[in-house]
């Protein structure tokens, strides 16, 4: 394989296959692989601004019963931690999220044997019922597998329910490795790789937009990664002709403190901030039908996420006012509204606040700045 060739697929918005998208990863030096994504996002993002988001995580119970390798954040049914979070919770949250200038909840939390679609439909419900301007980023596939199989279900009823009920979007959690000899390995317990495929397809059929994921540095191989990213590809290309489908693809590390995956296992993320960056600009290059690509600054920092910005990454996220999942495994950096908007502006760009449909919005009048306690 020549580079330049690939380049010029590249290019020209090409689908690579996984053993040239490898090629490149391999041998391509880094800073070709960043103009060349640099010139896509041009292409993809004309307006050349940076957006990024303020929303809150939230999570609606921490039991669960996956028992993935890389979380710290779950407890066992009948654990003296375990908590279902009730409505008297939600308001303050979100009262507060909106005194912040948040518009959105993104909402998750565990494979809980006792709840079912009817918790989800009434909570959804009840939210926008009180709340009826806050956006719901709800769960995510192996969440929806699982409401699916307690209620002996289709995927396409429980995705309709929770759409009726106030779902505004599925966020692409839970993906991991879309790989089951990864996922064996990390989250025996979450449903199948293409069983989080075929719930996206579906989301995606009743209009229901998405976006996608991929957590690596594990027990996943280079192929492996690249397979992920042309199963994410191939999903995309069969979305109906009006459907958003992936609204934008999120690579994040996985991270290791006091994880089992550590513990027992000995798996260390060793990611430098240039295989992070890599992986952006490969992410960009792999995914010529997914318009927005992140950057994860939760889990590589400011700095490393500034550079993504050059390297493909159009999109700087959220602030997180809220956040407990991936910090309970040492993710240990943050943003203010301000903050973000400085580290935006310090890698060269224009900030522009969004929502979850990257539709731009102004910066809310009297809007306070959180004070940062998780």
């Amino acid at each position: 394989m020549q580079l330049n060739e690939l380049y010029a697929k590249a290019a020209d918005f090409g689908f690579l296959t996984v053993e040239e998208g490898m090629h490149l990863y391999h041998h391509a030096p880094l800073a070709d692989l960043m103009l060349i994504a640099d010139e896509l996002r041009k292409k993809q993002v004309p307006h050349g601004k940076v957006t990024w988001q303020i929303d809150r995580n939230v999570n609606t119970t921490n039991v669960c019963i996956a028992n993935c390798k890389f979380c710290n954040f779950y407890r066992i049914p009948g654990h003296a931690e375990a908590y279902i979070t009730d409505m008297p919770t939600y308001r303050v949250k979100i009262e507060e999220t909106l005194k912040y200038g948040g518009d959105q909840l993104l909402l998750q939390g565990g494979h809980h044997p006792d709840l079912g679609l009817d918790y989800y439909v009434n909570t959804f419900r009840q939210i926008k019922a009180e709340f009826p301007t806050i956006k719901l980023h709800t769960l995510g596939p192996p969440e929806v597998a699982h409401i699916t199989k307690l209620e002996k279900s289709t995927h396409h009823e429980v995705l309709k329910a929770l759409k009726e009920a106030g779902m505004d979007s599925l966020p692409g959690a839970g993906a991991e490795i879309l790989i089951d000899r990864v996922r064996r390995l990390i989250s025996k317990g979450k449903c199948g790789a293409q069983e989080w495929l075929d719930i996206m397809h579906e989301a995606h059929k009743l209009d229901i937009t998405t976006s996608a994921t991929m957590m690596f540095a594990h027990v996943e191989t280079i192929q492996e990664r690249f397979e992920h990213l042309v199963k994410i590809r191939e999903v995309q290309a069969k979305k109906p002709e009006q459907a958003k489908g992936f609204l934008a693809f999120i690579p994040w590390t996985f991270m290791d403190v006091d994880t089992l995956l550590a513990k027992i296992r000995g798996v260390k993320n060793l990611t430098t901030a240039e295989e992070y960056i890599r992986m952006i600009a490969i992410s960009r290059i792999m995914l010529p039908n997914v318009k927005n690509i992140q950057a994860s600054w939760l889990t590589v920092g400011k700095q490393t996420a500034q550079l993504c910005l050059h390297a493909g990454a159009n999109d700087f996220g959220s602030i997180m006012i809220e956040e407990n999942v991936v910090s309970a495994a040492g993710a240990p950096h943050r943003f203010t509204y301000k903050s973000m908007q400085d580290a935006i502006r310090e890698a060269g760009f224009e900030p522009q606040l969004r929502n979850q449909q990257y539709g731009w919005r102004e910066l809310p009048a009297g809007i306070q700045e959180q004070i940062i306690n998780y």
